[in-house]
């Protein structure tokens, strides 16, 4: 993404790069009844600038998912310089979100619609014992994962696929139901199994619930060659248990 110099024109486009630390956070998007990053984060740019212009989020993620990178798109006739305006957020933000980039944009950016892909990582602690460290960071998986085995059955989830099945249906999805998944990946790392999914986009809840559905290949309920089926299937019942939000994090977005 090109960044641009401050110009003569009233309003400014920036582009603001987050991370935050889901755990205690009710997703990105607010909410009536509950604390979100959205939230917090216009209450600060509203204590820098005096008031909180419209803003735009690059995903919505649920309660208790994490962001290693998050993109923002905001509109302002502040003349506050980026580096300026990312130490001031900075200092107004709680210590679960930090803004690690701001950068001036063109105006047709749009942290959502500008998007070409998303990449996911879906972290699991495979050990016998649970780690109080991890609580809220990995999902904690006693049994012995066979990453090998995943990681094959993974490689059905890429290509173009109507993934109904993979999908939490509710007022927030709507239309058509493609997406192109450009890779899946499951390996381990010690004691910590990784897996890896970069997509053009996402259904609400389909990270958690391919991961689910791998989590049941594993403890034999479904066979490792049935993902196609589910897939043609374009049934939500045929698919895993949706994973907890705990071990998810957006990775990277990609423009």
């Amino acid at each position: 993404m090109q960044c641009f110099s401050s110009s003569d024109s009233e309003m400014r486009n920036l582009k603001i790069t987050i991370s935050y630390d889901g755990k205690d956070l009710h997703g990105w998007q607010i909410q009536q009844n509950a604390i979100t990053v959205q939230e917090h984060f216009q209450n600060a740019v509203k204590s820098v600038i005096g008031y909180a212009p419209d803003i735009k989020g690059c995903s919505r993620t649920d309660t208790g998912v994490h962001a290693k990178m998050y993109v923002i798109s905001m509109k302002t006739d502040h003349k506050i310089a980026c580096e300026r305006l990312k130490s001031a957020l900075n200092r107004y933000l709680p210590l679960s979100i930090v803004v690690t980039d701001v950068c001036e944009v063109g105006d047709e950016f749009h942290a959502r619609y500008s998007c070409k892909g998303k990449r996911y990582v879906y972290k699991i602690l495979n050990r016998e014992v649970r780690d109080p460290f991890c609580e809220g960071y990995a999902l904690h998986y006693r049994y012995e994962l066979d990453v090998d085995m995943l990681n094959k059955a993974a490689q059905a989830y890429v290509g173009t696929h109507d993934f109904t099945s993979f999908c939490t249906l509710d007022k927030r999805e709507k239309g058509d139901f493609t997406r192109t998944v450009k890779s899946f990946s499951v390996y381990r790392e010690g004691e910590f199994v990784y897996m890896t999914v970069e997509a053009d986009g996402f259904l609400y809840n389909m990270v958690r619930i391919m991961v689910g559905t791998l989590l049941k290949i594993q403890q034999g309920k479904l066979k490792p060659d049935s993902i196609p089926d589910i897939i043609k299937a374009e049934n939500r019942k045929e698919a895993g248990p949706t994973a907890p939000a705990c071990g998810l994090y957006l990775d990277e977005v990609f423009y």
